[in-house]
């Protein structure tokens, strides 16, 4: 081997590009990238040198095959969601069933009709191919799809209450992910926030005496990631529509993660549908498409014909318009919910929520096993636990799971190992998420499905 102790016996980029490593990666790569990667290994490697490491050639090669695998590698990859949050934000929220990914795939190849009309043979519009499934399922006169939630309601308000007033609970004034508040929205969108009742109490005179002549609309937010108890008291659709209606002014609902069926037909908590929403009077109903729905990532306002045009003119329209695969994904998840029993076995949002907890149990007690042989030095047990929904959906219900629970036995402060065991199962081929607490690693087995894969990609776990 080379022996590198001096800044003069570093090679010159051109040795290492037309080292037979160097060439190869050339080959696959390009010469562009392959050379802004060998300048950076060398920048390091004359560092080491003038701080008095001596270094071997090999290691440069090797550094260099790592630095450019390191640029390539998508930043973007599947895991592993064993967290107990079935709809992960920060894991991607809801996994697509396989009809949407075909959907995907199918207009990805080439060219499609996104705007394009068939039947005229002139321009068309994006936002009709998703309507008429959207206004089938949810009774709504009119429907509107953009790029998530968000951008739905900043589009309504800026679209119906510009420098005008939005009347709304102080209960529902809430904080979405990010840091993300309503208020900010409002003010983003232009429009005057008035805020009506008290956090726990709201009561009908509470928006009578709110409404004046600036007054755009009456406005009822889900507390998607919340809940207020006790002594408390709010409106109703149902009962703020007939206020709005009264003062001859719309009712604009934002249901956040947003459901098309009852959940209580498959055993889990009930969550206003936006079909309820719109029958007790809202003019219209704000959803996310990527949460309960179980679809791609898309916010989408469905209601009054007339209010919708509104919402179509506005030049943000453009800025918040969904792609052709959105789309795609997208109808073809609202087609599985004309079917609710082909849904109830094909969608994986639903699937996951709706698992059977003697199989999740079997399961767990199969992976304690597993996992233990490739954890020594960890006791790991399978318990009883209570999974989250996630992404604000039903913040306060859970679901009854069973979990991996890995402990350091004999520790009285676990933490370090804990925290280095799990970036050994982040750093898996396909990296396993779970979470760390009370003393332990957890992976809740709810939202496993591929035990064969699983356990293939464990080999490759490594405990330095």
């Amino acid at each position: 081997m080379t022996r590198i102790d001096k800044p003069e016996k570093i090679p010159s980029v051109h040795r290492l590009l037309n080292d037979p490593n160097g060439v190869e990666l050339v080959c696959e790569f390009g010469a562009p990238l392959v050379t802004r990667s060998v300048r950076t290994v060398l920048a390091k490697a004359r560092a080491q040198v003038l701080a008095g490491t001596t270094i071997e050639y090999a290691s440069l090669v090797k550094a260099l095959s790592e630095k450019v695998s390191h640029t390539v590698t998508p930043s973007l990859r599947p895991v592993i969601n064993l967290t107990g949050t079935v709809l992960h934000t920060n894991l991607g929220r809801a996994a697509l069933p396989e009809s949407a990914i075909k959907a995907m795939v199918d207009v990805a190849r080439g060219a499609s009709n996104l705007e394009f009309d068939l039947e005229t043979g002139k321009r068309g519009d994006r936002h009709k191919h998703a309507e008429d499934l959207l206004c089938y399922l949810t009774g709504a006169e009119a429907a509107l799809v953009v790029n998530n939630n968000a951008a739905a309601v900043l589009l309504t308000l800026s679209s119906l209450a510009k420098r005008k007033e939005v009347p709304v609970s102080r209960g529902e004034l809430i904080e979405i992910g990010g840091a993300f508040r309503m208020p900010d929205i409002m003010a983003q969108a232009g429009c005057k926030l008035m805020e009506v009742g008290t956090t726990n109490r709201t009561n009908g005179t509470d928006f009578e005496l709110a409404i004046g002549p600036r007054t755009a609309f009456l406005m009822k937010v889900h507390a998607s990631n919340f809940e207020i108890r006790g002594f408390t008291k709010s409106l109703s659709e149902k009962a703020l529509a007939e206020i709005a209606h009264r003062h001859k002014l719309p009712l604009v609902t934002d249901l956040g993660s947003g459901t098309l069926i009852d959940l209580e037909n498959h055993h889990l908590p009930h969550e206003t549908t936006v079909a309820e929403a719109l029958r007790a009077g809202a003019d219209l109903v704000t959803f996310s498409g990527d949460k309960l729905l179980g679809g791609p990532q898309a916010g989408i306002v469905a209601g009054r014909r007339d209010l919708i045009k509104k919402l179509k003119r506005n030049p943000l329209t453009r800025a918040m318009r969904p792609d052709k695969l959105t789309l795609a994904a997208l109808e073809a998840v609202l087609s599985l919910h004309t079917n609710p029993s082909r849904l109830a076995m094909e969608s994986p949002t639903l699937r996951l929520l709706m698992r059977d907890y003697a199989d999740i149990a079997q399961l767990a007690a199969r992976m304690a096993a597993t996992v233990q042989e490739h954890c020594e030095g960890f006791e790991v047990i399978a318990t009883p636990v209570q999974s989250q929904i996630g992404s604000g959906a039903l913040p306060s219900d859970s679901l009854a799971s069973v979990a991996l629970k890995i402990t350091v036995p004999g520790k009285r402060r676990p933490g370090k190992a804990l925290i280095k065991l799990a970036k050994a199962f982040r750093g898996l081929p396909i990296p396993v998420i779970g979470r760390i607490t009370d003393d332990a690693l957890w992976f809740d087995m709810r939202c496993l499905e591929d035990e064969g894969s699983f356990i293939k990609n464990l080999k490759e776990l490594t405990l330095a």
